[in-house]
């Protein structure tokens, strides 16, 4: 084993190459030192002497060490992640390096790895480790991102009926842990999957999320999971769905057959779908256009192709960059329905993007000023996100009020695994004032006519409960 001196400053760069020439080596900090239990290590802002370890694993630009002789702390990391300029090229696996550096962390409050899961996941930062038994719990992304948990999800759970993991208001499941191919690839996966052997590799933390680099080949064993499939409507029923086609637009290519196939085949044609995140007829290119007739045609063309009824649909374009999502897509939420069943949509014109439809109560019931038409579109609730639309149906004779939803998303939540704790949720004020416009829209259709019907549905973007736990403060436990 050869040994190899390494310095890198606060930039980061490494040098020297040669063990040190001295026969009195400076004296060195040990890896679980510099790691510490606690999120900021206890060398901040000193300058430390150096580390040392045996080289476990590298990356370009990157390595990761570890130190043989561990101590009896369980709540201290062994590894320790070194990163500069061409850093892999300068030492093999299974070297004995010594680096000398300083540099800082965020802090998240009281470190307890014993009862806290990102402090759990902390203590092991750096360290090559393994997973017994690791079943997955999610598809793999188009990061290459497994999540799974060990043991056959023997100490996870709630697990849900098909096999992923329940997050509950005390509960969001830090044994899941997710599966990276930063070093090697990870085999294509999904939920109720496991593999041939362990999973090894490097406990790595991006992107808010401890992550395992897998460093050993994986083989998939397939779990058989087959997507679901509805049953076959009653000729007595109409059958109401939501769909999220995923910021559709013409350029989509076999996307439009995919969202086909599953509407006929697994859905069973609904005769009325909320469609979400359908976009304008150029997509992403940040033009003026907004109008989506050709993306509404070009999925109600595949419906037709795969089997499907003949679809209509109803929406209202929005204003050209005021409603979220892609810039340039103008995305929006719209109805599509079948008249072949016993559904009639109700239309009345007038509706668009800026002018609110209302209800207008008369004796013979309540009716919408527009149909389709927007749920307060200029409510602050609403700014630079999907406005919520309303439309009138009859259904076998019956008048039905249907919203279509796109809540605001959780893009701008601070991770589970972040650096705040309890979770900064900013986004969570947003989706409560979007529905608080609804439910008072739906109040007034009820105040009109206690026994309306009203159905509100699509994406809601949001959990059932207030408020969301965290992996610290004992509220997200490892065990």
């Amino acid at each position: 084993m050869r040994v190899v001196s390494a310095v890198f400053a606060a930039a980061l760069t490494v040098a020297a190459l040669a063990a040190p020439a001295s026969s009195q080596p400076p004296v060195v900090s040990r890896i679980h030192d510099v790691q510490d239990a606690a999120h900021v290590s206890p060398l901040s802002g000193q300058d430390v002497a150096g580390v040392e370890g045996i080289v476990t694993v590298k990356r370009p630009g990157s390595l990761w060490m570890q130190d043989p002789n561990p101590d009896t702390d369980e709540a201290t990391s062994e590894g320790i992640l070194v990163f500069g300029p061409s850093v892999d090229t300068l030492v093999d696996v299974g070297d004995h390096v010594r680096v000398r550096a300083a540099g800082s962390v965020e802090t998240s409050g009281v470190f307890d790895p014993a009862s806290d899961g990102i402090d759990f996941y902390e203590s092991l930062e750096g360290m090559r480790v393994q997973v017994d038994q690791a079943l997955a719990v999610g598809p793999r992304n188009q990061f290459g991102e497994i999540p799974v948990v060990g043991d056959q999800g023997a100490h996870a759970g709630v697990h849900s009926v098909r096999g992923g993991l329940l997050i509950r208001p005390d509960d969001f499941n830090p044994e899941r842990i997710i599966l990276d191919d930063t070093l090697l690839a990870t085999p294509v996966a999904d939920v109720g999957d496991s593999f041939t052997t362990a999973v090894v590799g490097v406990m790595d933390y991006s992107f808010g999320n401890f992550k395992l680099d897998v460093t050993t080949p994986l083989t998939r064993l397939d779990g058989a999971l087959q997507r679901e499939t509805t049953r076959a409507p009653s000729d007595q029923e109409i059958v109401v769905g939501t769909y999220n086609v995923e910021s559709l637009d013409p350029g989509d290519g076999g996307a439009f057959a995919r969202h086909a196939e599953q509407v006929v085949r697994n859905l069973r044609s609904p005769d009325l779908l909320a469609i979400e995140e359908i976009q304008d007829n150029d997509g992403a290119t940040d033009s003026s256009v907004t109008d989506a007739s050709v993306t509404w045609r070009l999925l109600i063309d595949a419906i037709r192709a795969a089997g499907g009824p003949d679809y209509q649909y109803r929406q209202i374009d929005p204003v050209d960059d005021q409603d979220g999502g892609e810039p340039g897509g103008n995305i929006r939420v719209g109805f599509l329905f079948r008249s072949d069943r016993g559904l009639r949509f109700v239309g009345r014109p007038g509706g668009d993007a800026t002018t609110p439809t209302t209800v207008i109560d008369r004796p013979e019931g309540p009716r919408l000023s527009f149909s389709p038409g927007r749920v307060a579109p200029q409510d602050p609730a609403f700014a630079d996100t999907r406005k919520s639309l309303a439309g009138e149906f009859r259904m076998r004779g019956t008048k039905v009020f249907v919203i279509a939803n796109h809540l605001s998303s959780k893009g701008g939540d601070s991770p589970l695994f972040g650096r705040w704790q309890l979770p900064t949720r900013s986004s969570e004020q947003a989706r409560r004032a979007q529905a608080q416009v609804v439910n008072d829209f739906v109040d007034e259709l009820v105040a009109a006519d206690p026994q309306a019907n009203v159905i509100a549905l699509g994406d809601l973007n949001d959990f059932e409960f207030p408020r969301r736990s965290s992996c610290s403060k004992g509220g997200c436990s490892p065990r």
